[in-house]
Order: structure tokens, then C-alpha cells, then sequence
């Protein structure tokens, strides 16, 4: 699914949107074909999450149907909760993974494994050449969207 660059910038958009309006404040980010790792934080961080998985799941549903990915639409209606009635599609899981940042190892530790995914996964030899990551950001280059730097 992320691999329309249309869909990336749906996810770009919405924390941009979150940094300006919101106290959203985005650390680091991976994006890669089927799922994104990011490091945030936010005075309200669970209506700011809450915010984001509403809008891109509704933009990219919009973005499936309009181009017939019939195949992923039937899975992700088939995802959906089976109590939910509020919606056709299930987009995003469930829930979110949140952990605590206490101390600046694990900051780092966190950056390095998102930076890192698409190096694992044989995509690219090193982080910053990951289009769609914010590794470039902490090598003073330009990412595809500001980030706030933790140093």
C-alpha cells in the first residue's frame, strides 16, 4: 500500500498537519510497503494518533477505491472488527505500540531500529538512502518533511 508515493504523502501530510496545529512533535519515522514506524510525542498524543489513523485510513480507502485495488479492499473489509458498524474498511490495527522514551539511549536505540528496518529488510545498503525515513533529516539533509530533532 505505501509504495503509491500518493499514499506517503496522505501519512506526510497528516503529521505536518499534527506539528502545526496540534503540539505534535515527530522525532523519527520509517516508512515502508506495509507498515511505518515513528518516534513522537504530543501534549494529547492519544487524540493526535487517533487523529492521524481517522484521516490516512479514510484517505487511503478513498485512494484504493479510486484506483479498483479490489484484492486489498476485500481484506481490509474482512480485517474489520466484526462489532464495529461504523465502517466498512479496517485500515489501521488496532490499538498503538507506544513506549516510553526515558533517556537518551533509548532514543537512539528507537531511531537506529526504525532507520534501520529498510536496511534489514535488504532494501537499501544504508538508512539515509531510504526515500520515505527521516535518517537523512539527522544527517543534515533534507528529509521529505521537517522533523524535530531530539538534540
Amino acid at each position: 500500500m505505501f509504495t503509491l508515493p500518493d499514499a506517503v504523502q496522505f501519512l506526510l501530510d497528516s503529521w505536518t498537519h499534527l506539528r502545526q496545529h496540534d503540539g505534535f512533535q515527530i522525532f523519527g519515522y520509517v516508512i515502508l510497503e506495509n507498515h511505518l514506524h515513528f518516534v513522537a510525542q504530543a501534549p494529547r498524543l492519544d487524540k493526535c494518533l487517533s487523529s492521524f489513523k481517522s484521516y490516512t485510513a479514510a484517505r487511503l480507502i478513498e485512494l484504493l477505491e479510486a484506483r479498483k485495488a479490489e484484492r486489498l479492499l476485500v481484506r481490509l473489509r474482512f480485517a474489520k472488527k466484526a462489532h464495529k458498524s461504523d465502517r466498512e474498511y479496517q485500515f489501521w490495527q488496532e490499538g498503538s505500540h507506544a513506549e516510553m522514551v526515558i533517556s537518551e539511549a533509548v532514543m537512539r536505540e528507537k531511531l537506529d531500529y526504525i532507520h534501520r528496518n529498510p536496511v534489514k529488510r535488504g532494501y537499501v545498503d544504508l538508512p539515509e538512502h531510504w526515500r520515505y525515513s527521516s535518517a537523512r533529516n539527522y544527517l543534515g539533509q533534507p528529509g521529505l518533511i521537517d522533523i524535530d530533532s531530539w538534540f
